[in-house]
């Protein structure tokens, strides 16, 4: 009894956690670029009361065993990495990626920032930010007098100035990918930084090498989907709610003990 105690009370932690994810995932439903994330779960240790394959008084192999696991821990949390919907806003700075990749985005330390959300503006030098300020790398200086801001679709970056009737080509966007993705470290405001886990960054022109393209005027959107996140909300719910009867029969049963003990 004491025992199921112990082990219920990690079946209540894990859907604890679980819940404390799908909040993160919903409070991020409308965040441009955003990843929603899943708890993975493992079952723990095992105690071993018979092992599976000893003789048994006949000198015959038994064929299963008694083993008692103990309960359940956090394995990871992991982000998922499926493309969100596309959503036009036509602006020009706005810039959605078409597949894979990651735009680079330098921090005020100087290290390099990645990130999916493309709603990008231009800072007093006219340079292209992200809504935080973080320089895009390449860097990208636009003109004071440019009248239109053309992105193509691999990264080319054109401005028309007042007088010319021709565009000029004045940089290019390029992406960033990852070996495995899901090894990524999220610190938040839409980056996220490289780890051992992830790999070294690879970077190269939007269409080539496997990396996706961009589409100018429009945003990703977050690719939490709110059906599924309040079904896994329901069911970490009744999860909870089980794994508490579980304690409270325990706690039951070990009255009756300590009445009948006494």
């Amino acid at each position: 009894m004491m025992r199921a105690l112990w082990t219920a009370s990690t079946g209540m932690e894990a859907q604890q956690l679980k819940i404390d994810v799908i909040a993160n995932n919903l409070a991020n439903v409308n965040t441009t670029g955003f990843k929603r994330s899943r708890a993975d779960f493992q079952d723990l240790l095992y105690q071993t009361m018979r092992a599976p394959g000893t003789n048994n008084a006949a000198g015959q192999a038994s064929p299963g065993g008694l083993q008692l696991g103990l309960g359940v821990r956090t394995a990871q949390i992991e982000q998922i990495f499926l493309p969100g919907d596309l959503q036009q806003t036509q602006n020009e700075l706005d810039v959605a990626i078409e597949g894979e990749g990651y735009f680079q985005v330098r921090e005020p330390n100087g290290d390099t920032a990645y990130t999916r959300a493309g709603n990008f503006r231009r800072n007093a030098d006219g340079g292209l930010v992200t809504v935080d300020g973080y320089l895009v790398q390449p860097e990208i200086t636009i003109p004071a007098d440019a009248t239109n801001v053309t992105i193509a679709a691999d990264g080319t970056v054109s401005v028309v100035r007042p007088g010319q009737t021709t565009a000029e080509e004045i940089g290019t966007l390029q992406l960033a990918r990852f070996p495995n993705p899901a090894g990524l470290r999220a610190i938040g405001r839409n980056l996220e930084m490289p780890t051992d886990s992830s790999g070294d960054a690879t970077t190269g022109t939007p269409g080539e090498d496997g990396l996706g393209t961009l589409a100018q005027g429009f945003i990703e959107m977050s690719n939490v989907n709110l059906v599924e996140e309040m079904v896994n909300m329901i069911v970490g719910q009744r999860a909870y709610e089980v794994n508490s009867k579980v304690i409270s029969t325990a706690d039951q049963m070990l009255q009756t003990a300590t009445r009948v003990a006494g």
